[in-house]
């Protein structure tokens, strides 16, 4: 399996594709809506057709009311939790709890009965983060699981005629909002930003994957130090630890100020 994600600036434009998916017969254990929630008493998603052919309100329900804080809907589909750095999110389909649960939200029964090895066999870990930040920004998010690459680029065309962001369009755009920032703070360090960059970035990026960001510094010092050989091995000759070494923990630091913002709301 692999997953193919699209990400929509309105939870109706999620909601409309996820019927689109529903039109191919999509199995429900394949499709996930992720969406924030936007109050704490209780947020609703609302009830849509399994196939645009039906009527408005028929067809099974995908979305439910729910609280806004942790916890498990009736809905043994739906699952709501706060995302550490996000706030309260609400995730729909089968798989919905383990996303949630690798991005560091406390939820229940049915995440943890879903697939640990979800991220896996089909969602790298390291586009986790992109969906916080576009959860954070208000935007909803919609994984379906292709079964081969024939359905991967049909999912893919699917999302790009509902208009949904790639998240390689969007973890870009992610990156330009720090960059200035970044550049700033590693060039006070007597470093030059502009040719260490490409490895600053990829040590912040991997301080954000969601295996080992939560864990503390000397758990993930043999990691840290193992990603580096990789990518020395990968730039033969380049200068490529340090600013690796740099980048990685100044993403710890990005992320511990997230969580703390989000307490703090």
């Amino acid at each position: 399996m692999k997953g193919v994600t699209g990400v929509f600036r309105s939870a109706s434009d999620a909601q409309r594709a996820v019927v689109q998916f529903c039109d191919l017969a999509l199995p429900e254990d394949r499709l996930t809506l992720l969406t924030p929630s936007t109050s704490g008493s209780g947020h609703h998603i609302e009830t849509v057709a399994t196939a645009s052919t039906e009527q408005p309100g028929m067809g099974k329900a995908i979305g439910a009311r729910v609280g806004g804080t942790a916890g498990l809907s009736e809905d043994p589909l739906l699952v709501a939790a706060i995302v550490p750095g996000v706030g309260p999110i609400t995730a729909i389909g089968l798989l919905g709890g383990a996303v949630l649960a690798a991005a560091g939200a406390t939820v229940g029964a049915v995440a943890v009965a879903a697939p640990d090895n979800f991220i896996a066999e089909g969602l790298p870990e390291d586009e986790i983060f992109v969906y916080e930040d576009a959860l954070r920004k208000g935007y909803s998010v919609v994984i379906a699981m292709a079964k081969d690459e024939s359905e991967t680029v049909l999912f893919r065309e699917l999302f790009k005629t509902e208009g949904a962001e790639s998240v390689d369009v969007l973890r870009e755009q992610w990156w330009i909002g720090l960059r200035s920032t970044e550049e700033e703070h590693y060039s006070s360090h007597s470093r030059n930003f502009g040719s260490d960059e490409k490895f600053y970035r990829l040590g912040f990026e991997s301080a954000l994957h969601a295996r080992t960001r939560c864990k503390e510094y000397d758990q993930v010092l043999a990691e840290m130090d193992s990603k580096i050989e990789d990518v020395e091995r990968s730039y033969p000759g380049m200068d490529a630890g340090e600013p690796f070494r740099k980048g990685y923990e100044r993403g710890r630091d990005y992320y511990q100020q997230l969580c703390d913002e989000s307490k703090a709301a």
